[in-house]
């Protein structure tokens, strides 16, 4: 066996105990420990700099420094100093780092003004600017400024021109990041959804353009008899996937208190999609009014769901005062379509259920039209 200064040195080195290992090469260890500390310095700066400066949670900072960490303030101070040069408020900036915290860590003169250099080039304000950043944070990041380029050329081919391109844009943020945007346009048109129709998804609510059941929604709604090229198709996928299934069966149930059942809901439905888009509040405001207060058959107000969206307060409360008085007097039938008079505009409401009458009928309606005559 050799000998190296007084050790016993096996020829196998794997049967070597620890404690020799040890003694042979101890600067390896010293060095370990120096990282490890080196490495808890810069975990402690990141924590504290994240809730100091950036408004995050301890909690939180401590997930972020489990990402990445950073041992000097200049690189976050920069990026903290350009949004403010950029219009953004301390709590704005709090807010988009808490959402992005890697932000804290990037170039903002290479990565971030760019992009926004590109929104403000196709119509967006530094208000507009502002408020998409602070709303979602996460395209600055996650999105290449040629994969914005690509995105904004894409969707400006349905808009009518690049302010109305750019919106739809800004109205969510995401769209430019996210992978089902073309192939689910391209399914749309080869479905025969005209351009008119996308842009109108484009511009009420682009997030239905990245649904992961675009495909399944396009069927259904086709089942139930909506031709892809009239504008209540596009109407009718806002509202199966503009709102969650909750939320739908929220406001089904509510129609149905009220006495309506399914059948007449998708009726109601297949005529005016558009009503299903409004509040569950909405709804049970107006069958309150035309149920309770009126005592009106709610399937006469479901055959014409389009009512749904009128006002009560500036449409549907005048009218009705003005049609109760007339079928209290027998001047209309009770056979007649009671929602025909709502639907009508305001100069043709005048003619037909008010000025034709004799002068003092006539002052009669128009004071009940007015609120000021409540006797009826």
């Amino acid at each position: 066996m050799l000998h190296l200064r007084g050790f016993p040195y096996p020829n196998n080195l794997s049967s070597t105990p620890k404690c020799h290992l040890l003694l042979l090469k101890p600067h390896s260890f010293t060095a370990a420990a120096a990282t490890t500390t080196a490495d808890s310095d810069k975990k402690s700066f990141t924590i504290s700099y994240l809730t100091n400066n950036c408004g995050l949670s301890p909690q939180d900072a401590l997930k972020v420094s489990k990402r990445f960490t950073f041992e000097t303030p200049e690189k976050p101070n920069s990026v903290i100093t350009f949004f403010k040069t950029q219009g953004f408020s301390d709590d704005q900036i709090q807010s988009i780092i808490r959402r992005n915290p890697q932000l804290i860590l990037s170039n903002p003169i290479k990565t971030i003004l760019p992009k926004l250099q590109f929104l403000a080039s196709k119509g967006a304000s530094p208000t507009d600017i502002v408020a998409t950043v602070t709303g979602s944070p996460y395209f600055l990041t996650s999105s290449s400024l040629k994969r914005i380029i690509q995105t904004f050329e894409l969707v400006r081919t349905f808009c009518p021109s690049d302010q109305k391109a750019i919106t739809s844009i800004i109205a969510y943020p995401s769209f430019v990041c996210d992978m089902r945007v073309k192939p689910n346009l391209q399914f749309l048109l080869v479905s025969g959804v005209n351009r008119s129709g996308i842009y109108h998804l484009l511009r009420s609510r682009p997030s239905v353009i990245c649904s992961t059941d675009l495909r399944k929604a396009v069927e259904e709604i086709k089942e139930l008899g909506f031709h892809p090229l009239k504008y209540n198709f596009c109407v009718a996928l806002l509202a199966k996937r503009g709102i969650s299934k909750s939320l739908w069966d929220t406001k089904v149930d509510a129609l149905k208190s009220w006495g309506c059942s399914e059948d007449v809901i998708l009726d109601a439905f297949k005529r005016q999609p558009y009503f299903m888009l409004r509040s569950s509040d909405k709804l049970n405001a107006v069958m309150q009014f035309w149920v309770k207060e009126l005592e009106w058959d709610p399937s006469v107000l479901m055959a014409a769901p389009e009512l749904f969206g009128l006002s009560l307060e500036k449409r549907l409360v005048p009218r009705a005062s003005v049609v109760r008085y007339l079928l209290s007097k027998g001047l209309i039938k009770k056979s007649a379509r009671l929602y025909t008079p709502f639907k009508i505009s305001d100069v043709l409401f005048m003619k037909k259920y008010v000025d034709c009458y004799e002068e003092e009928e006539a002052s009669k309606l128009l004071r009940l039209y007015q609120g000021k005559d409540a006797s009826i």
